[in-house]
């Protein structure tokens, strides 16, 4: 018995030291010397300073959020950050379904309401520029009203319209085709207008950077040739050359677009 014991505690004791202290080393070393860039969480440096991480995105907004037209956008983003310092406390996505008024508005034949919540042929909140409108209540907070009930008060514009959810994908779409001059009917690029599965993707689409750029190269004075040479440099390819599609980091691509306006 006692020997059995014995035996036991030892075998513990290797073990402990062997996978929990020695593979863990072992690892770290590897990561260290053979990735010691990716193992240090990939960070990006600019002026001597780290400014981010090539992994992680990141916005190029104003103090009130509104994007700054001399940098390009990243993809929205579902992740929870610090109101203080705007450092990312919580990755994730929204997870709404194909059919979430939340997600893709009020569209009829799929999840219209009326006035009174009940199922309805027509969205009664549509708007010319918003078919789709999901409205929001008259609260400070603004929230989306995606069941509406008999004596709900919505939030309305000037001209009587109903204000929408901003975050919808509609809503989105009409937001990037003003900010970036094209026409109403335009189709844009999905990833602009929806959040990444972690909400924190550090890339857009090729096309998506492609129609920012003509808005960032006249607001830095520089030839859009320029800007969609620095694009290119900044394009990653697939993963193992046959995984997701191409990407372009716009940190990296924000930091060189920098970097050649001050040359």
């Amino acid at each position: 018995m006692r020997r059995q014991l014995l035996t036991a505690v030892g075998m513990v004791i290797v073990l402990t030291l062997v996978l929990g202290l020695g593979y863990s080393l072992a690892l770290t070393g590897i990561g260290e010397l053979a990735f010691g860039h990716q193992a240090n969480g990939s960070f990006v440096t600019k002026g001597g300073k780290d400014v981010g991480s090539s992994l992680i995105g990141q916005g190029f907004t104003d103090s009130k959020g509104n994007p700054i037209p001399k940098y390009f956008q990243a993809r929205s983003s579902d992740a929870v950050t610090t109101s203080a310092t705007g450092n990312i406390t919580v990755s994730g996505a929204s997870n709404l379904g194909p059919s979430n008024p939340l997600l893709i508005g009020f569209v009829p034949g799929v999840n219209t309401v009326d006035l009174n919540g009940n199922k309805s042929a027509a969205n009664p909140f549509a708007s010319p520029a918003d078919p789709f409108c999901v409205p929001v209540d008259t609260t400070k907070a603004a929230a989306p009203v995606t069941g509406p009930t008999p004596g709900q008060k919505y939030a309305k514009n000037s001209d009587g319209t109903y204000v929408c959810d901003p975050n919808t994908v509609p809503e989105r779409a009409i937001a990037y085709r003003t900010e970036f001059g094209l026409a109403p009917d335009a189709q844009v690029p999905v990833d602009a207008v929806t959040a990444s599965g972690s909400g924190l993707d550090p890339a857009i689409s090729i096309a998506n950077a492609n129609i920012q750029a003509p808005t960032v190269a006249k607001a830095r004075g520089l030839s859009l040739a320029t800007v969609t040479g620095l694009i290119k440099s900044n394009t990653t390819g697939r993963s193992l050359g046959v995984l997701g599609d191409p990407g372009v980091n716009v940190l990296t691509l924000n930091i060189a677009l920098d970097n050649q306006t001050q040359k």
